[in-house]
């Protein structure tokens, strides 16, 4: 499984399911600097290999991958990975030529790495559909699994980014998640119009100051498009900031029976 470390329970529960699927587990800490827009601190991004490591090996990992930038990278790459539709809104338009930068490089570890299964976490919603598109159209020969968004006690999704959160906005980010429970709740009520539940979301969140919500969407889990009428598989996708902390997070509305995560 790709990870660009700082390793919590999100992506451990990665390895669990990795464990139950495969016979070898490998994870791969590898901070991607062509995911990084010219705004995003990529120095500064948190590193602590060994700590990985020895979450990594105590849950179960056979072995970490770890290469260098150097070794990634010996030259600026001439030839990426592009995709349309699929990455072109929400988080792609927030940060251009990130989806890109995710693609390449994972590409990359598929080949170096050479999985038969690959897993990914639910909270990145849109970039594990991209990959599963890239999979696809390129004939890589890796099952992609997505596991479902692991939490923080008040609901919070396991992030990263999270441990830039002051302990006040660390409780009121826990709105985003009711937030996305209240459009569950619609949907499961017999909701249909997706216009309504984004308006729910953006009445949830404008009762938290803190909160400056970027977008709300209900979209097609597979194309993430923003789709006419909720009959069919469906998320709930939002980002926002809180404080200086940019988060992003998603709710599954509909899935189709025997979905793996989605």
């Amino acid at each position: 499984m790709p990870t660009m470390g700082g390793l919590h329970e999100g992506h451990l529960s990665l390895v669990d399911r990795a464990r139950a699927a495969a016979e070898w587990v490998v994870l791969s800490v590898f901070v991607n600097p062509l995911q990084f827009g010219p705004a995003e601190d990529y120095v500064g991004y948190p590193r602590d290999l060994e700590r990985d490591r020895e979450l990594a090996g105590a849950r179960g990992a056979d072995l970490v991958f770890a290469p260098t930038p150097e070794e990634m990278l010996p030259a600026p790459p001439l030839t990426r990975v592009t995709m349309r539709e699929v990455t072109e809104g929400w988080e792609g338009a927030a940060r251009p030529g990130h989806f890109d930068g995710v693609l390449t490089i994972v590409a990359k570890l598929f080949h170096i790495v050479q999985p038969d299964v690959a897993v990914f976490g639910q909270k990145d919603a849109q970039q594990a559909a991209a990959v599963r598109q890239m999979v696809a159209d390129l004939d890589f020969p890796v099952e992609i699994l997505v596991v479902p968004t692991v939490r923080e006690e008040g609901g919070l999704a396991c992030s990263s980014r999270n441990a830039y959160l002051s302990t006040d906005e660390r409780r009121r980010a826990n709105g985003l998640y009711s937030a996305l429970l209240r459009a569950r709740s619609l949907a499961e009520g017999g909701e249909t119009d997706p216009r309504r539940i984004e308006a729910a979301i953006c009445d949830a969140l404008a009762k938290e100051p803190q909160i400056e919500l970027e977008y709300a969407a209900v979209l097609d889990p597979d194309r993430f498009r923003p789709i006419e009428r909720l009959d069919g598989p469906a998320i709930a996708a939002i980002a926002a900031r809180v404080g200086r902390t940019r988060l992003i997070d998603n709710i599954v509305l509909f899935q189709e029976a025997g979905s793996d995560g989605r």
